[in-house]
């Protein structure tokens, strides 16, 4: 199904495409080229956070279900050096870094839509040369395809005609029980370090030690003790490469639902939603409070421009980039 969902500022027409299959629906918005809904068969409330209308997406609803990109998560001080030329990037963030490719980053743009069939979708965006500060022509595009036994599969391919960074993630905010807050949650990753960062959430260097701290989730974690202590915002270390095979990163559970991720990213940014505050009703019947999902978002490690020790964020000049992350699910079985 396509449809229109509203209409920009600019007077561009936004389009919501829903596709199904397998017993897994999901509903994409061209703004950001969004997840704006995901449902299961058989379960009554949505396993995402999102709107029905267009107007929240501009506002409080900014990155919810997006691609984020050319270059996900952080640059410190909105500067980065590529093949030896310092290249001075948007900063969006408080005038001090780049977040998420800048304020007219991929999470932000209205993506064209390339084909649509019955379980799968491919939108495709286009970055000039220099946009927000960038080198390169940067074609990116994302198919969201529904695979068997309850599996959403997120591929994103990009490739520039000159060296850039490029490190895209999936930004959905996820509740899988349709509850107001994540208490009853149960989050494992596999992960044995994480970044620690400064006051502007940028890495302060090498990874350290989960064990001990607030970031530890290698054994099941109930998201209730977690919500209203330290800050979960980080970058945790499940590997310390990219990979052509999607591998697990994540495992999340609520009741008897669970979801498992699976990418070929090296690092799994955690974010509680710390920073919602209540406003336009959600997909889910209320609006979106504190702690109202979990972003679980698969990428290169933030700031990776900056310490040549982490996984690299650099896509050279005509070399392809691919990105898998799958969303799996798994519900009780009938008696």
């Amino acid at each position: 199904m396509r449809e229109n969902f509203g209409t920009l500022p600019d007077g561009q027409l936004v389009e919501r495409l829903t596709i199904s299959g397998h017993g897994l629906m999901a509903s994409v918005i061209t703004l950001g080229a969004s997840l704006q809904d995901l449902r299961l068969a058989g379960i009554g409330h949505p396993l995402v956070l999102g709107y029905p209308t267009l107007s929240p997406y501009l506002s409080e609803g900014r990155f919810f279900g997006a691609i984020v990109g050319r270059c996900a998560n952080r640059i410190s001080s909105g500067v980065a050096e590529i093949e030896g030329r310092t290249y001075v990037l948007d900063r969006n963030e408080r005038d001090r870094t780049t977040l998420h490719g800048g304020a007219d980053g991929t999470g932000r743009r209205n993506w064209k839509v390339v084909e649509q069939g019955t379980d799968f979708v491919i939108l495709a965006d286009e970055l000039p040369d220099g946009h927000m500060g960038f080198p390169g022509r940067l074609e990116v595009r994302v198919i969201y395809r529904i695979l068997p036994e309850l599996s959403l599969q997120i591929t994103i391919e990009a490739k520039s005609d000159a060296t850039t960074l490029c490190n895209f993630a999936q930004h959905s905010y996820f509740n899988l029980d349709g509850q107001k807050d994540l208490s009853d949650h149960i989050l494992c990753v596999p992960a044995n370090t994480y970044l620690p960062v400064d006051g502007d959430l940028i890495p302060l260097g090498s990874p350290a030690p989960v064990e001990g701290s607030h970031l530890d989730f290698r054994e099941p974690v109930r998201l209730g003790n977690r919500l209203g202590g330290e800050l979960v915002d980080h970058n945790l270390c499940v590997s310390l490469a990219r990979t052509d095979t999607p591998k697990p990163v994540a495992t999340l559970t609520a009741g008897e639902l669970s979801m498992r991720i699976l990418s070929t990213e090296p690092g799994l940014q955690v974010y509680t939603a710390d920073h919602l505050q209540p406003g336009s009703q959600g997909i889910g019947g209320f609006p979106y409070g504190k702690h109202a999902g979990v972003a679980l978002e698969s990428q290169v490690w933030p700031d990776a421009i900056h310490h040549p020790d982490y996984p690299s964020a650099i896509l050279p000049a005509g070399q392809s980039y691919r990105q898998i992350t799958i969303l799996s699910f798994a519900v009780p079985r009938e008696s």
